[in-house]
């Protein structure tokens, strides 16, 4: 009898969780830091509908090995200014998988509940999503 009640208790959970939602969130995996490789970050801007401009590296190595500069209203873009849990990005690293990688990144996705203050915490690169919660200094 016990067994039912506890079995219950937990789909009841899991309803619950089901009818408030989840979130996506994408982070990196490995000891480097979150980075879309080029190619990744030009198809966000066009899946996201910002205009951007692209300007020429003064080295043409680096050029060759990140691509342009990317300016968008006037200003560098880069792509750690996209919202982690943006619908584009998690569905470009789903789509592309390893083909969005940065140079030193391995992203994943994390799903967590839709009502969760989070926050991304890391260790040298390498991050995880966390509950928010409060501290003092």
């Amino acid at each position: 009898m016990a067994g039912q009640e506890i079995d219950k208790d937990l789909d009841h959970q899991i309803l619950i969780q089901h009818l408030r939602g989840f979130r996506d969130i994408v982070i990196n995996a490995c000891h480097g830091g979150f980075g879309l490789n080029h190619d990744a970050q030009i198809a966000w801007l066009e899946r996201s509908q910002v205009p951007y401009q692209l300007i020429p590296r003064d080295d043409r190595h680096s050029n060759d090995r990140y691509g342009p500069i990317i300016i968008v209203k006037g200003q560098h873009w880069y792509d750690t200014m996209i919202p982690r849990d943006d619908p584009v990005l998690v569905n470009l690293i789903r789509e592309l998988g390893k083909n969005a990688w940065g140079e030193h990144a391995r992203l994943k996705i994390v799903r967590i509940p839709a009502d969760v203050d989070w926050q991304i915490d890391e260790y040298d690169g390498v991050e995880w999503v966390a509950e928010r919660h409060r501290t003092w200094k």
